[in-house]
């Protein structure tokens, strides 16, 4: 069986136990994921599923932080419940976190990491103000598939009451994807039902280099997008073949499935830290 790094275990069981304690079911709540300092003033929040971290991902963080300067306090938030991706199996949303809390530490350690237990945005801006009572102003930074979604009536049982509520606490912050930029923004902002919410949506430049970095292309094909990810994500994608189909059943002997193997690994490390477990 794969073997877990002994400096690894720890932060498995600790994000794990952090994991454990938001429910998709109870109101919306978030967690700061230590050593993030606790969230006050004006913050951008960077919610995505990291499936994986690409590229793309910290130059967005980065540029977040130029944007907000000295004066703003930036995160990565990951969801217990992502909207429209709440079938991802593999890698687990707890390999996934373990991967984005090494890369943030190396490569952006001035970026914190935040939990949330809803997917909606609404249900995450109303998790800050819950539980960050220091914070505020909120900046949610999104890319442009993102806020077409977000103004999406079928995710809303009364699309404008929830989108009110909103931005009402919080604001935009839209980078733009493959071909859709600020012109395209500014076309969507401008129809009719959307007028009334564009002095909260703001456009965020961006190298058009890092615009067609895609978390699906990696997972289609890392090894002709391994230059798109950090090299803690190539690594793990090597060793565990994560996105990888998982071995058919009555395969025969010689089938195996490495990422099964990193998940049962994985498992007794958690069983080893569990109360009662040695």
């Amino acid at each position: 069986m794969e073997q877990i790094p002994v400096e690894l275990q720890e932060q498995y069981r600790a994000l794990q136990a952090l994991l454990d304690q938001l429910d998709p079911h109870e109101p919306p709540k978030a967690i700061v994921v230590p050593p993030s300092p606790e969230p006050r003033g004006h913050i951008i929040v960077f919610p995505s599923s990291f499936n994986p971290p690409t590229t793309a991902h910290l130059s967005l963080l980065h540029k977040a932080q130029e944007q907000g300067g000295g004066d703003v306090m930036v995160y990565a938030a990951m969801s217990k419940q992502i909207v429209d991706k709440e079938h991802v199996e593999r890698p687990t949303l707890l390999d996934r976190l373990v991967l984005l809390q090494q890369i943030l530490q190396h490569e952006l350690p001035g970026v914190g990491l935040l939990l949330f237990n809803r997917g909606l945005y609404v249900e995450q801006a109303e998790a800050v103000q819950h539980s960050f009572p220091k914070v505020s102003r909120l900046t949610f930074l999104v890319g442009f598939d993102k806020i077409v979604q977000i103004f999406d009536p079928r995710y809303y049982s009364d699309r404008d009451v929830a989108l009110r509520q909103l931005f009402r606490l919080a604001h935009l912050l839209v980078a733009p994807r493959g071909s859709n930029g600020e012109e395209e923004l500014r076309a969507l902002l401008a129809r009719p039902e959307n007028r009334q919410f564009a002095e909260a949506v703001q456009a965020l430049p961006f190298d058009p280099a890092y615009r067609d970095i895609s978390s699906t292309r990696v997972r289609q094909n890392p090894t002709a997008h391994a230059r798109d990810v950090p090299p803690e994500v190539l690594r793990f994608i090597q060793e565990t073949h994560a996105y990888e189909a998982p071995a058919v059943p009555g395969a025969g002997a010689g089938a195996s499935d490495p990422y099964e193997e990193h998940l049962r690994a994985v498992a007794a490390v958690l069983r080893k830290g569990a109360p009662g477990e040695k």
